[in-house]
């Protein structure tokens, strides 16, 4: 048996069965056929903040969605901090020499992104 999802309307109504029905959690948990505890998880994420909560499948919260964005750049910023750190030299080499180091290390990082950090163009590779 896997896990069940509740729709957000679901659980707007759960809630308001307990706030403003007057129904016991455990009433109201047995009548659902939902756990307690998990009622009481969506009383406090509507009491937090009613306008954010459940966003549901594929909506992230702004500050989540902020978060995520922040960790991609810092990924990014890393890859092209160890691509200068490995390329020390090449440009004054010339194109020949970035394009070698380009082709050895496009395991490693994706191919724009070397390009984009050595100042070279990704068609002309």
């Amino acid at each position: 048996m896997g896990r069940r999802s509740f729709s957000r309307e679901f659980k707007v109504e759960a809630v308001r069965l307990v706030r403003e029905r007057g129904v016991s959690v455990t009433q109201a948990s047995r009548d659902l056929d939902v756990h307690e505890n998990l009622l009481r998880k969506w009383m406090k994420q509507v009491e937090d903040d009613p306008r954010q909560a459940f966003p549901g499948h594929g909506v992230m919260k702004p500050e989540l969605a902020e978060i995520e964005r922040l960790k991609r750049e810092v990924q990014k910023l890393k890859a092209e901090r160890d691509i200068q750190k490995k390329s020390r030299g090449l440009l004054r080499q010339g194109t020949d020499v970035m394009f070698r180091f380009i082709a050895k290390h496009r395991g490693i990082w994706p191919v724009a992104l070397i390009c984009e950090a050595l100042g070279v163009s990704r068609s002309g590779f």
